[in-house]
C-alpha cells in the first residue's frame, strides 16, 4: 500500500470515519488494532491499524460472495483458513522455471557461498542495553583499550583484567566461530573482520567487544545442487507476495471505501 496514503480525519485525536461496501470500521477494533502497528505518531498508527483492517474486511467479504468454508489445518484459525483458501482459488501463481533459479544463482554468487570460519579473542567492557551512559562509557573504555593494544601491549593481559566475559581466564579467546554460533549482531560484524585487532569495538546488546581475529578461513562457493531448493522457494516468495499484493490493490480498487484512502488497482493486470 501507498505510504503516501492518508486518513480523513479533522483532527489528530478524532477516530476516522471507515466505511467497507457501506459497512462501518468500529472504533475500538481500530483502537485494538494499533497495538500491532507501532509508528512514530497516533496518526501513522491508526491509519496503519485502519488500513489492516479495510484489507481485512475486504476479504472477509470476499469469502462470504464466494460462500468459502474449509476446515482449519494444525494451527489455523477458521478465518486463516478461509483466507489461505481465497488466495489459492484467487491468485493464479505462474511456477518458478529452472531457468529463472539457475540464472539467480549465477547473477548472485556472493550470496552462495559457505561462511568464513574466524578464530578470535575478546575483551567484554559489559553495558546494560538500555543505559545510555554506561554505554558511552564503556565505548571510551574500549577505544582505550584498543590503543593500549596498538601500542603494544598483551592482549590476553587486558582480557584477564578488564573483560566481563567468562573467556578471560582464557586470555580472552573463543575459538573458532562460525554462523549461528554467537549472538546476531555480534556475529554480523565479527565475521567480516579482516585479521588483526580491530580498530573499532564491536557492539552487542552486552555492551562493547574488543576483538582481534588471529585466523580467518574465507567460505567457499556453494554447488548449485545445494541451494537450487532455496533459491526456488525464495523465488516463488517473491513472486507470491507481489501477486498478493497486486489481488489486493485489486480488491480495493473495486471496492467503495470511504474514510480512508488507499492505492488501488483499476485492472487486476498489475505491473
Amino acid at each position: 500500500m501507498s505510504s503516501s496514503a492518508s486518513i480523513i480525519a479533522t483532527s489528530e485525536q478524532e477516530w476516522p470515519h471507515i466505511r467497507v461496501n457501506g459497512i462501518a470500521l468500529e472504533h475500538e477494533a481500530i483502537a485494538l488494532e494499533m497495538q500491532y502497528h507501532p509508528a512514530d505518531s497516533r496518526q501513522e498508527a491508526v491509519f496503519l491499524a485502519a488500513q489492516a483492517l479495510v484489507i481485512r474486511r475486504l476479504l472477509q467479504q470476499r469469502i462470504a460472495e464466494l460462500g468459502i468454508k474449509v476446515a482449519p489445518v494444525a494451527g489455523e484459525t477458521d478465518e486463516e483458513a478461509e483466507i489461505r483458501t481465497l488466495i489459492e482459488q484467487e491468485i493464479d501463481l505462474p511456477q518458478t522455471d529452472a531457468a529463472s533459479v539457475k540464472h539467480f544463482f549465477e547473477s548472485n554468487p556472493e550470496r552462495f557461498m559457505s561462511p568464513p570460519l574466524v578464530a578470535a579473542r575478546h575483551i567484554l567492557l559489559a553495558a546494560a542495553p538500555d543505559d545510555l551512559v554506561e554505554r558511552s562509557e564503556q565505548r571510551e573504555a574500549a577505544e582505550a583499550l584498543i590503543v593500549r593494544l596498538q601500542q603494544g601491549e598483551d592482549f590476553a593481559a587486558l582480557a584477564t583484567a578488564h573483560s566481563a566475559c567468562p573467556s578471560r581466564a582464557q586470555g580472552g579467546a573463543l575459538g573458532q566461530i562460525s554462523k549461528g554460533q554467537t549472538v546476531p549482531e555480534f556475529e554480523r560484524q565479527l565475521l567480516r573482520l579482516p585479521l588483526g585487532l580491530a580498530l573499532q569495538p564491536i557492539e552487542s546488546r552486552y555492551g562493547f567487544h574488543v576483538v582481534q581475529v588471529d585466523l580467518r578461513v574465507e567460505g567457499e562457493a556453494l554447488p548449485f545442487a545445494v541451494v537450487e531448493n532455496r533459491i526456488r522457494a525464495e523465488l516463488g516468495q517473491r513472486v507470491w507476495h507481489k501477486a498478493v499484493v497486486q489481488y489486493l490493490q485489486t480488491l480495493v480498487g473495486a471496492a467503495r471505501i470511504e474514510g480512508i484512502e488507499l492505492q488501488g488497482a483499476t485492472s487486476p493486470l498489475l505491473q
